[in-house]
């Protein structure tokens, strides 16, 4: 899954991408790296950024996903919180919705994801939370996950539609986060395919001394590596082909130990 910032204030490459022309040409040359889906955000969620009112962030990303729709045989992801640029989104030619706040944020969000049949990346996260949030990481997982995947099910989405995220770097800190990847493979009885996002991450550039995001490509790809061994199966990057020659060698691995039967196009 190809990082398609359509925003001026991301941490890693805000302002990049910022026109429709822009953004179309980064989606396709990602495409052309072996990006297989292309998750569309139109408003930072890095700490401390500015939130954007509705209109505008469903200016900036609906043109780029309704030009995408017809040039690329790629999946399209919309990363928002919001109900209704979710469905104007998948209006537009958008295949999956991609929520950080878990359903938690939107009430209507589980809604329209079930009227409209769309896919959906149902990721944990700590925000808002300080009163039920536990300290163990994995725990904390189950809890939220458990609580919302309900949720989905009552709004009808279909369980085959549905992605989880452990929502690395989002209200955790380092500890936790490190602690969450060495205790991921705790996480697959769940039961439902694991999207990880580990992408130039604040965390990552705390252990490797790397101040610009941009330089965190190399230990992305190590944590790309673990997690895929661990047992997640899709990637939220921002550079693809680093990470697809990680998952190439990492599926490798696995398929030695497993005699030949695991497949590298799961990733």
């Amino acid at each position: 899954m190809a990082i398609i910032n359509v925003t001026p204030d991301s941490f890693s490459d805000g302002g990049l991408h910022f026109s429709v022309d822009a953004a179309v040409a980064q989606a396709l040359a990602c495409v052309a790296e072996g990006a297989t889906i292309l998750d569309i955000g139109g408003e930072s969620t890095r700490p401390g950024a500015a939130p954007v009112s509705p209109a505008e962030e469903q200016a900036r990303i609906l043109p780029v996903i309704a030009a995408l729709a017809g040039r690329t045989d790629a999946l399209i992801s919309v990363d928002t919180y919001r109900a209704e640029t979710a469905r104007l989104a998948v209006a537009a030619g958008a295949h999956i919705v991609n929520d950080v706040y878990g359903l938690s944020h939107d009430r209507d969000m589980a809604r329209v994801v079930a009227q409209t049949g769309a896919g959906l990346v149902l990721m944990h996260t700590g925000r808002g939370r300080e009163t039920d949030k536990v300290a163990d990481v994995v725990a904390d997982q189950r809890i939220f996950l458990a609580r919302q995947l309900d949720m989905a099910a009552d709004a009808g989405i279909r369980r085959e539609a549905i992605v989880l995220d452990p929502g690395f770097g989002f209200a955790k800190d380092r500890d936790e986060d490190f602690s969450l990847m060495a205790r991921f493979h705790e996480l697959r009885d769940i039961g439902f395919p694991w999207l990880v996002g580990t992408s130039r991450k604040r965390f990552i550039g705390a252990v490797t001394g790397r101040e610009q995001a941009s330089d965190r490509d190399v230990a992305t790809a190590a944590t790309t590596t673990l997690l895929r061994l661990s047992g997640a199966s899709i990637f939220r990057v921002h550079n693809v082909a680093a990470n697809r020659d990680a998952l190439r060698l990492a599926d490798a691995v696995l398929a030695a130990d497993h005699g030949g039967g695991h497949k590298e196009n799961e990733a």
